[in-house]
């Protein structure tokens, strides 16, 4: 069976390199798995904005969405992450393999600005696998809007 978000990216005409690795456990192990820095494993959240109303938002390793900076972007004083079984049926893509390519519908990305100017790695629909992207071109892709939506993971 075809993976959609690798047939996505072949269908954009995006260089990708694709990485397979097993099992990980937190943000360092996927980072060592990918061979990249913390920063460059990017996660993609989904974010729902109101009745099927989604978006994708693309946060770098080490940080979390702002609630306040992205309800800011976004012109709304609500916002809410959607349950793995509705994420699920609004992408196509368990949680932890989730990406904007290749969604079984096309939301709107946002793109936390950092991301900018790097190569960054992404989930590509299967657990274990990920592809390497580079970030600007990646984001032109998805027609992302690009803006400061983080803040610092705290430390435990």
């Amino acid at each position: 069976m075809a993976n959609p978000a690798l047939t996505a990216l072949d269908h954009t005409g995006l260089p990708y390199r694709v990485i397979r690795h097993g099992p990980v456990a937190s943000l360092a192990e996927a980072a060592a798995a990918r061979g990249v820095e913390v920063p460059d494993v990017v996660k993609t959240i989904v974010i729902r904005r109101g009745e099927d109303d989604l978006l994708f938002v693309l946060t770098p390793g080490g940080r979390v969405i702002s609630w306040p900076k992205l309800r800011a972007l976004l012109g709304v004083s609500r916002l809410s992450m959607p349950d793995a079984a509705a994420a699920k049926d609004a992408t196509g893509y368990a949680r932890g393999t989730i990406t904007p390519f290749g969604s079984s519908t096309a939301w709107p990305v946002v793109a936390d600005e950092r991301l900018r100017g790097r190569e960054i790695t992404l989930g590509a629909g299967e657990h274990g696998l990920a592809v390497a992207v580079d970030a600007d071109t990646a984001l032109a892709a998805l027609d992302a809007t690009v803006a400061d939506v983080t803040d610092e993971e705290p430390t435990r």
